[in-house]
């Protein structure tokens, strides 16, 4: 009889601790709207054509690549300085960049975040191409901010 209650009882703790490790702590929830709250700056800025708006969602140094397909076939990673995407953001443009994005998985270690969002980015109105960004995003004093950038560029994402 004491052998079968232990044994619930384990069988109650295991349960209890896969339910506990699968439910998001209000902590984590915290940090996921924190990474989400970066990323947003650094759209909303685009959308305005405010490089200062962009430049304070990005940590010192960081890196930022898309993955191209050039017209002779294969694959490169194409390297862009920050200063650069700075300065065409804030260049003025008739269009708005428009760069609309969905979170897909986002995965947070301390200090350590990685976003996945597929996005359709539009020129004012028109649609120009789709894709994927990676995010690596880095906690520096206490403020999330893009460490790296990574996405693919296509014109037709299948929808």
């Amino acid at each position: 009889m004491i052998l079968l209650s232990l044994q619930r009882l384990c069988i109650l703790l295991l349960c209890w601790a896969g339910c506990a490790a699968t439910t998001p702590a209000p902590m984590q929830a915290g940090e996921e709207a924190a990474v989400k709250s970066t990323i947003g700056q650094l759209f909303e800025g685009m959308r305005k054509g405010d490089s200062s708006m962009v430049k304070a969602a990005f940590a010192p140094g960081a890196v930022l690549q898309t993955i191209a397909t050039p017209a002779g076939g294969g694959t490169e990673v194409k390297t862009a300085s920050l200063q650069r995407f700075l300065d065409a953001v804030g260049s003025p443009h008739t269009d708005v960049w428009d760069e609309q994005i969905e979170y897909g998985h986002i995965a947070i270690d301390g200090e350590l975040a990685s976003v996945w969002t597929p996005y359709r980015f539009y020129l004012g109105k028109a649609y120009s191409h789709c894709g994927v960004n990676s995010f690596q995003l880095v906690k520096l004093e206490g403020v999330w901010k893009i460490a790296y950038l990574i996405d693919t560029r296509r014109k037709n994402c299948g929808n």
